[in-house]
């Protein structure tokens, strides 16, 4: 499975909930706002964190290890929680069907994770290089991992993927392909956009450059719209863009910023897009940054700022978000981590 590290956002979030607990040095100082607190069901697995033995058992109960990278504060971490492993019909297909175990990004807990690795849970997540929380990762049989999903996914969006794993399609498909095929359609209509370009050869588009992939089984992208693509802070770092929309299910050709002829169903896949709406931005032909989960307008529209501000020349993402955050927070801006 191929995933850019620089997808989005956990260290910011890191970042800005470590500022937040620090005493603010004058009183015009800002503040970190939207982080949530959410323990994780008591019904998650008690592991020992030796993973091969948790994956053992899973697979004598005919079920799959579910690893859940979850960060305390983690607002996305809290909304799937909520919508996902504690309401029911998925709760309880979860239950049944996979033994799930919490690891915390910035723990310090010993894993096991297989006979050559054994390290802390912090030092598993960075060489898993888990970027974005929730990081939900399924094993096989073999300790092996089958998908990976970074950051939220709706619930109706995640029944699939469960699904996916538990009936061991992975062993003969593409997640992709899979999602295709059972997706519900005509959930959603395009909307249009007046910051959307009609752009048909993206190799010609100077600078940067954002792509947004729906399609009509998109589930949050009325919610990407209505509050994303609506507030005035997204508005102002998209102006540096040229923005273009496709449809992740059409078959109308395209040539990709690297000068290949494709359609747009083709490129979607072939990017590994699973989440709608997904967010693929580049400069002059290189992917910089991608989003295929749900945001949040601070977290969204900083990444952004990051690539049309020019910050990506002289610093990586992590280094922009530690500077950006101190910068707002000297500047007595208050950071707003939730919707």
């Amino acid at each position: 499975m191929k995933h850019l590290t620089t997808m989005f956002c956990v260290f910011l979030c890191v970042v800005a909930i470590v500022a937040g607990n620090v005493s603010a040095d004058t009183q015009n100082r800002g503040s970190i706002k939207g982080g949530v607190v959410h323990a994780v069901p008591d019904w998650f697995k008690e592991s020992f964190l030796e993973i091969q033995d948790d994956v053992d058992e899973a697979t004598e109960a005919n079920k799959h290890v579910l690893l859940f990278f979850q960060l305390n504060g983690c607002p996305y971490c809290d909304r799937m929680l909520r919508e996902a492993f504690e309401s029911d019909p998925l709760m309880s297909y979860i239950q049944a069907h996979f033994d799930v175990i919490a690891i915390n990004v910035r723990g310090d807990r010993e894993i096991a994770f297989n006979e050559e690795v054994s390290v802390t849970e912090k030092e598993l997540s960075e060489t898993l290089k888990v970027r974005a929380t929730p990081g939900i990762l399924f094993l096989n049989a073999d300790n092996k991992p089958v998908v990976r999903v970074d950051g939220y996914r709706s619930p109706e969006r995640f029944e699939h993927i469960l699904r996916y794993v538990s009936s061991k399609a992975y062993e003969s498909q593409k997640l992709s392909s899979y999602l295709d095929a059972h997706l519900q359609r005509d959930l959603y209509s395009l909307r249009t956009n007046p910051m959307f370009r009609n752009v048909n050869d993206l190799s010609t588009v100077n600078g940067p450059l954002a792509v947004i992939f729906e399609d009509s089984g998109c589930n949050d992208c009325d919610e990407f719209h209505d509050e994303l693509l609506a507030h005035p802070d997204v508005q102002k770092e998209l102006q540096a863009f040229t923005v273009v929309r496709l449809d992740a299910d059409s078959l109308e050709e395209i040539v990709d910023p690297a000068g290949n002829k494709t359609s747009h169903k083709a490129w979607a896949e072939k990017l590994e897009m699973t989440y709608r709406p997904g967010v693929v931005m580049y400069v002059d032909g290189r992917l910089l940054r991608r989003y295929d989960s749900l945001l949040f307008t601070h977290h969204f529209k900083e990444g952004f700022r990051w690539i049309g501000s020019g910050s990506y020349k002289t610093e990586d993402y992590q280094t922009y978000s530690e500077r950006r955050t101190e910068e707002l927070l000297s500047a007595g801006v208050d950071i707003d981590l939730g919707r």
